[in-house]
């Protein structure tokens, strides 16, 4: 007999999103985690692409002092190298990941973490618009004229290609990209090595120069003056550290050993942004660069550099300004793999819908992705591909979190000096990173406050305000459902149940002709127990068999490595055998089925014809919780999956009933017919 052939919207699925991954497969954290090298391309990207525009913004803010650049880009070179030390050193106390939101959570306190982690969120959905709508701008600076309607329909499809490569995986969605990364690394790495190669001998001039230049700024500004026109180029040029806390928030995603490839990551991102951005301004210094309308700066000095390279010169410009265009919509790689980390962490912390912890068959943060990608589109769409106007809004959110990370690891150390054998080095590299960025903070909101600075903390302050009702909905949730398991403590006496039970004792034999129970249970609790006694209630002595079906669900919290998916298996395996001991003690043959999957309809659905193979009356339960009353936020998060299993199982005409659990302040004493 021939196979059966996969429906066709399966084999399109395959097609398009990959096909489905095994948690049993213990090489698969291998597979999909990524080295430092392609670390640095799928999260290093962000921050690099910002020489696009970070140093020319600079540049630019020092109007006729141009020679002054040296003091921005040493000071811009020293904050990057503050700041990667910084996170390497928050990867080294926090393995695990979580970055800003987690330091915040975890030294601060959970509420100033949330306010981290939903700016956060912010700055990675505009990473992505604004990357894709930069990288679109620099494209149709090719193009004829004409063709700039068509920019804003082609920023749209760069961020749907970028959402359906990422809904395949972390590592396909990098490969893909690493051809663009290293063209604009070696095109940039050329230009500035011939740049400053051809003036080795105007060093010294440069610096006769820049001494004239300081003594210009003083007599015509003050002191004072001259300060604050460094200070403000420094602050202008602050889109160029975006991207540095990206490895911290990513690390789970890394190749182990994690903490030294997320190290070793830091050190690439660190060192190569660093020198593009110094060296891009020192060209910009001995090639006299200056503002010309329709190009960038970096257009400008490639074109200056390659004059006199005969007609190889304005391919190799074509091509370096098309690979910065590129990069820029690989920089958008940044929201979609770290955005999904931080709302399933955020999500996990139940700040957010626990569907964004869940995970897809590719073990992909879909909804996640779903997510990004969806806020990428709206703020394209809303703000028209604006790129000066997304730049504005962009400026802020990743110094929030900075500040904060900062903040917490001071802390740290502080409180922590008695143990801390390098307390004294950690203390003072976070404590400068946290007066520079708090500086930066304050200058850049003070700055653009009313060039839209202000819609950036408007819409953070909306989020932050959602996350706080959604998370005390969950908490007014989770005491009603403790009220369930008054049943667990109950049932433990009743029964003298151990609190480990190594195995359920031996119960009647398996009878294939009695009818049997099948429930849907998550854990030995309150909601499993007042179905099984519901069960009793309604049906006395009907059921002579019992089997009790437990799916472990892999979210973003277990899918860490091969221990986390083991222990979870144990846990499982725990829970049902309390049940197990409990209807042995009663007198009824009991049996646990269990498994684990990202999709609990999914593996049920796989688990249900073995089943009822040797049950064949078997009739299935699942309780749903009924809550005293139904709002929006209790449709929305909480799922309803024994529904879903419900419309599965009656497509096989197999019977499904769904107890309806009431939470109120009963509890009734266990008992089983």
């Amino acid at each position: 007999m021939e196979p059966t052939k996969a429906p066709f919207s399966h084999r399109l699925k395959d097609l398009v999103l990959g096909k489905s991954l095994s948690p049993h497969d213990h090489s698969i954290f291998h597979k999909l985690s990524l080295v430092a090298f392609f670390a640095w391309v799928g999260l290093g990207a962000d921050g690099l692409s910002s020489s696009c525009y970070g140093p020319s913004e600079a540049f630019i803010a020092l109007g006729e002092h141009p020679t002054l650049a040296i003091f921005v880009a040493m000071g811009t070179a020293f904050t990057i190298f503050i700041i990667s030390t910084s996170y390497s050193q928050i990867i080294q106390a926090f393995p695990t990941g979580g970055g800003g939101y987690v330091v915040a959570s975890k030294l601060l306190s959970p509420k100033t973490g949330m306010v981290s982690g939903c700016a956060l969120l912010i700055d990675y959905a505009l990473t992505i618009t604004l990357s894709v709508a930069s990288g679109a701008d620099a494209l149709f600076s090719f193009m004829p004229p004409e063709w700039i309607t068509a920019k804003l329909s082609v920023a749209v499809i760069g961020v749907v290609i970028l959402t359906v490569l990422n809904i395949r995986g972390v590592k396909e969605s990098v490969t893909v990209l690493v051809p663009i990364f290293m063209v604009f690394v070696l095109t940039h790495a050329l230009v500035i090595v011939y740049g400053l190669g051809m003036h080795l001998s105007n060093f010294g001039e440069l610096v006769v120069n820049t001494t004239r230049d300081v003594q210009t700024a003083h007599s015509e500004l003050g002191s004072v003056g001259m300060i604050f026109l460094l200070l403000r180029a420094y602050s202008m040029g602050a889109g160029t550290y975006t991207g540095i806390e990206a490895v911290s928030n990513g690390l789970p995603i890394l190749r182990e050993p994690r903490v030294k490839t997320g190290r070793r990551t830091m050190v690439y991102m660190a060192v190569s942004l660093a020198v593009t951005v110094v060296g891009l301004m020192l060209n910009y210094i001995f090639f006299h660069v200056s503002e010309v309308p329709g190009k960038t700066l970096n257009a400008v000095l490639f074109e200056a550099v390659t004059k006199d390279w005969g007609s190889f010169g304005p391919a190799f410009v074509w091509v370096t300004l098309v690979s910065e265009a590129a990069i820029l919509f690989v920089a958008a790689q940044a929201g979609f793999l770290d955005g999904p980390r931080v709302l399933a962490n955020m999500a996990m912390d139940r700040w957010f819908p626990t569907k964004f912890a869940m995970l897809s068959d590719r073990f992909v943060s879909q909804n996640g992705v779903l997510l990004m990608g969806g806020a990428g589109l709206l703020l394209m769409v809303l703000s028209n591909g604006s790129v000066n106007l997304l730049i504005v809004l962009y400026s802020i959110n990743v110094f929030i979190t900075f500040v904060l990370s900062q903040m917490g690891m001071v802390k740290h150390w502080w409180q922590d000096r008695a143990t801390a054998l390098h307390w004294r080095k950690g203390l003072i590299i976070n404590g400068v990173g946290l007066i520079l960025t708090g500086f930066i903070l304050i200058t850049v909101t003070c700055l653009k406050f009313f060039e839209g600075g202000w819609a950036t903390l408007l819409v953070t302050g909306a989020l932050v305000a959602l996350a706080l009702h959604i998370r005390r909905h969950y908490e007014d949730t989770h005491k009603l459902i403790q009220r369930l398991d008054c049943l667990v403590a109950a049932t433990n006496v009743q029964t003298s149940m151990p609190a480990n039970p190594s195995g359920p004792e031996s119960g009647p034999e398996h009878d294939p002709t009695a009818k049997t129970a099948v429930l849907l249970v998550n854990g030995f609790n309150g909601l499993g127990l007042h179905t099984l006694f519901n069960i009793h209630r309604l049906f006395p002595g009907e059921f002579k068999s019992f089997v009790f079906v437990q799916v472990g669900m892999v979210d973003a919290g277990v899918f860490k490595g091969a221990a986390e998916v083991e222990n979870l298996k144990k846990s499982i395996d725990d829970q049902l055998s309390h049940y197990l001991w409990f209807m042995n003690q009663q007198g009824y043959h009991a049996e646990g089925v269990s498994a684990i999957g990202t999709d609990v309809v999914h593996e049920v659905m796989g688990l249900a014809p073995d089943i009822l193979k040797r049950f064949p009356r078997a009739v299935f339960f699942g309780g749903q919780l009924v809550f005293p009353t139904e709002t929006f936020f209790t449709r929305i998060l909480h799922n309803h999956v024994v529904f879903a299993v419900q419309r599965q199982l009656y497509r096989l005409g197999v019977p499904f009933v769904i107890m309806p659990i009431q939470v109120d302040n009963t509890c009734p004493t266990p008992a089983v017919a």
